[in-house]
């Protein structure tokens, strides 16, 4: 790579913002920092944007503002605040990638505005295209602007499809580790704490994506992912328990034969493929090695006990407004169990209700979308109310 790539990291202090963050760091000679924002994490902020002496900075929350600004005064870096300023900053011309790390719903507008203004995106946010996948897709073959996957799974389906072309898709099989539950009862699960589902047992993660790990709910989302971004119908996607979480996805083609991307579970590897694909750069982390794993294990998942992958099939077949409704739901849900308000299995329950209680609408937009997650929260809020 000749020239840096300028990189904008949006949710820089969140798990995957971090490691994006080492990730530049380990290659200055390919990639800078042009922006970093955050939502309340000021201190950490702080001491990026210090590190990287990036254009500009946005905290989101504006009470923080004022120290934000103060200690990057002496520095020449820009601070801005708010949601409108996330929003507008994407569109700097000196930002060549958005690497959109923010959690949940918050992660869609400002995905379509960076591809409204032509900027490549490396997505790691798996609610934008749950809940609106096919405004985001448009947009991006509208502006020839790439969308490049940073989660694991769909960047190792990536990874197998590079030259590919046109040859025919019989199936995708995405990985799941199973979570800290794997082969728990129903009534073993009525119990568990937020500290159990959070103890994840390969990755480390943000605190929303354990426990959607922990119900399955993740692989749900991941399912309608891989549906925008490759163009194959739910029906095509499966997902299989692999617990050692060394192989991250398989593609099935059509003569039978199967592509499936390796390695040791660590996010840096499809965060700096995205980052600098389509070439491969040199990393220091350790090694995936068989000798070390003398065997690999698949079981199918157990959507009895696991109730949430089913709803996210159900919540596709619906289309139109209802996989937007469940994501709503699910993230209020995730919230109240780890606010210890409502029990782990009750999170499928409070999904299902929601979606039996908001209307669908097939004709989706931005602002249908935006309507709909404020409702959908609303009725989830109202049923967890219940549950309490």
């Amino acid at each position: 790579m000749e020239i840096k790539k300028r990189i904008a990291i949006l949710g820089s202090t969140g798990s995957i913002g971090r490691q994006t963050s080492e990730v530049v760091d380990n290659h200055r000679d390919c990639f800078s920092v042009e922006v970093l924002t955050a939502q309340n994490n000021a201190d950490l902020l702080i001491e990026q944007a210090i590190k990287f002496q990036p254009n500009a900075v946005v905290i989101t929350n504006e009470a923080y503002y004022t120290k934000v600004q103060e200690a990057l005064n002496k520095f020449d870096i820009k601070v801005f605040a708010g949601r409108t300023s996330l929003l507008d900053i994407v569109s700097m011309s000196s930002i060549d990638m958005v690497v959109v790390a923010l959690v949940g719903f918050a992660g869609l507008l400002p995905t379509y505005q960076a591809l409204t203004a032509g900027k490549a995106v490396a997505l790691a946010n798996k609610e934008t295209l749950v809940a609106g996948g096919q405004l985001i897709m448009q947009k991006a073959l509208e502006k020839k602007s790439p969308v490049l996957p940073v989660d694991s799974e769909h960047s190792a389906i990536f990874q197998c499809l590079v030259g590919e072309n046109d040859n025919e898709i019989e199936m995708l099989t995405l990985t799941a580790s199973g979570g800290p539950f794997l082969g728990k009862t129903r009534k073993e699960l009525s119990a568990v704490t937020p500290q159990q589902a959070l103890k994840h047992p390969n990755w480390s993660m943000g605190n929303k994506v354990t426990i959607d790990s922990a119900t399955l709910m993740n692989k749900g989302l991941e399912m309608i992912e891989a549906h925008w971004l490759f163009g194959v119908a739910p029906s095509k996607i499966q997902v299989i328990v692999h617990p050692q979480s060394i192989v991250h996805s398989l593609v099935h083609f059509a003569d039978g034969a199967i592509k499936a991307q390796l390695g040791l579970p660590d996010m840096k590897l499809p965060i700096q493929y995205a980052l600098s694909f389509p070439h491969r750069l040199t990393t220091p982390y350790p090694r995936f090695s068989f000798a070390d794993y003398a065997q690999l294990h698949f079981i199918q998942p157990d959507t009895d006990t696991f109730e949430c992958l089913a709803i996210a099939y159900e919540a596709i077949h619906q289309g139109g407004n209802m996989p937007c409704v469940m994501n709503a739901a699910n993230e209020e849900a995730v919230l109240a169990f780890l606010q210890e308000k409502i029990k782990f299995l009750d999170i499928p329950v409070i999904i299902k209700k929601t979606m039996e209680n908001v209307s669908l609408d097939k004709n989706v937009s931005m602002d249908t979308l935006s309507q709909t997650d404020d409702y959908a929260r609303i009725r989830a809020k109202e049923i967890i109310e219940t549950l309490i």
